[in-house]
């Protein structure tokens, strides 16, 4: 009696996970046979992306961009912390870590097969004085959670990226 009723709690989840649209994260089919990354190799980004491109097994990394089916450029990278409030004595008591990353996806001829993207990534982080030491391990954590995200929306994109048909010609 036990057995039926945990088999059938265990198909009515089941159901319910699939009607409600839910995907574990992981492995994304992309549309490219072969990718080149031109990025350095001491990019922590760069690094992850690899890892993760090579994770999804559709797509071969090559050395050169000659060899790919598509570059993948990145064009702008910036980190900034910025101050959101002061304290009555003009301490910092709320700052705002932004992180936005620029990048072009282009075929062997220099051709943008996407138009040109930005990924813009913000959290917000409250600050104490008392707390020095563990709210600057807090915001490193936190710009690693965002190189993290990164990376998985990079690879969201790189996924969902369709070639124009400008750049087919």
């Amino acid at each position: 009696m036990h057995s039926t009723l945990r088999l059938t709690l265990v198909i009515l989840f089941a159901a319910f996970i699939a009607g409600c649209g839910f995907q574990l994260r992981g492995s994304y089919a992309l549309p490219y046979e072969s990718l080149y990354l031109a990025m350095p190799e001491y990019s922590v980004v760069g690094a992850s992306l690899k890892r993760a491109i090579r994770g999804s097994g559709s797509t071969r990394l090559v050395d050169t961009a000659k060899e790919a089916q598509a570059t993948f450029l990145p064009t702008a990278e910036a980190k900034e912390a910025i101050i959101l409030s002061l304290s009555n004595a003009g301490r910092v008591r709320e700052k705002r870590l932004r992180y936005r990353y620029g990048y072009r996806i282009v075929d062997n001829k220099g051709r943008d097969l996407v138009l040109p993207g930005v990924i813009e990534l913000n959290r917000d982080l409250s600050y104490a004085d008392s707390d020095v030491l563990a709210k600057t391990q807090e915001e490193d954590l936190l710009w690693r959670d965002m190189e993290n995200d990164l990376v998985q929306q990079l690879m969201r994109r790189l996924a969902a990226a369709k070639p124009s048909p400008a750049a087919e010609e």
